[in-house]
């Protein structure tokens, strides 16, 4: 049974501050203990205002919740899974913001919602998660673990040339603006934008799709997720982008990526009468006939 929530939200947008204070009111009539993020502790208004506390890291709660709900779009929810991964604690995703793959909990239906998650009636879906394993310590929050992607990217107009090992085996040398390489989670994400396969969350492979290649006959490869992959940059300037979901770091060309799964897996939230095929239709359109 459901006891106690996390809400993780940035706040700053009308829309999802109306998200939080709906789900802080549902939950409230539930009875359910509630910890916000500080950065929204400015929303908290509740009949029996001992059922919230704020707080600034999970680490620091005095119990271990049932769930944590991030409560925006898509990159809130990523940025959500730095503070909740390793914990093995479930993630939910309403969503306040476009597309919304990762938090597909739509505002319309945070009530019946509620009801689902309180009665227990979902599955957990574990997702694999990658990371830059060398160069070590890249961002500012400790983390180089991605949900969606990891891309290396030009820094200037100029296109960068990719040499692209796996296990130690070469595989190509890409002549192109970049490479994507993405989760299952991911496939949804710029993969997608970039022609590449979509997969189902719950496999464990590693895509690795190009950006504008110069070669036409270069496709998206799928990988198995035991895969290491050694990434070598050259190009006509000193230095490359590379990301890691919504961070972002300058690098020299003599910098050597080194890419492969982390060890543990991110818990996401999937609410009976949802499915992952009917949010592809539903995000995507497919089978939509305009001439009706």
């Amino acid at each position: 049974m459901l006891k106690t929530v996390v809400i993780y939200s940035k706040g700053s947008k009308p829309k999802t501050a109306e998200g939080v204070i709906r789900l802080i009111s549902e939950f409230c009539k539930r009875g359910i203990k509630l910890y916000i993020n500080k950065e929204s502790a400015a929303l908290l208004s509740c009949p029996g205002g001992e059922l919230i506390e704020n707080f600034s890291e999970l680490k620091d709660l005095r119990e271990t919740p049932d769930l944590v709900l991030s409560v925006g779009g898509d990159g809130t929810f990523l940025e959500t899974m730095l503070k909740v991964r390793g914990s093995g604690i479930p993630i939910a995703g309403v969503n306040t913001g476009r597309m919304g793959f990762l938090a597909n909990i739509s505002e319309e239906e945070i009530g019946h919602s509620i009801d689902l998650l309180c009665r227990g009636e979902y599955l957990v879906i574990e997702r694999s998660l990658i990371e830059i394993k060398n160069p070590g310590g890249l961002f500012d929050s400790g983390s180089s673990t991605a949900l969606n992607e990891v891309t290396i990217q030009k820094s200037d107009p100029s296109m960068i040339t990719i040499n692209v090992f796996v296990d130690g085996a070469y595989l190509n040398t890409y002549w192109c603006d970049g490479l994507i390489i993405s989760t299952a989670t991911g496939s949804t994400a710029y993969n997608l934008s970039v022609g590449g396969p979509i997969l189902s969350p719950e496999d464990e492979s590693i895509i690795i799709s190009p950006i504008s290649p110069h070669n036409l006959t270069i496709r998206p490869i799928i990988l198995s997720g035991e895969s290491n992959l050694r990434m070598t940059v050259e190009g006509r300037t000193d230095e490359y982008i590379a990301t890691c979901d919504f961070r972002s770091r300058r690098l020299p060309f003599s910098e050597e990526l080194f890419i492969s799964r982390s060890p543990g897996k991110l818990k996401t939230v999937m609410l009976n009468g949802m499915d992952f095929y009917s949010t592809l239709r539903n995000k995507l359109m497919w089978g939509a006939d305009r001439r009706n």
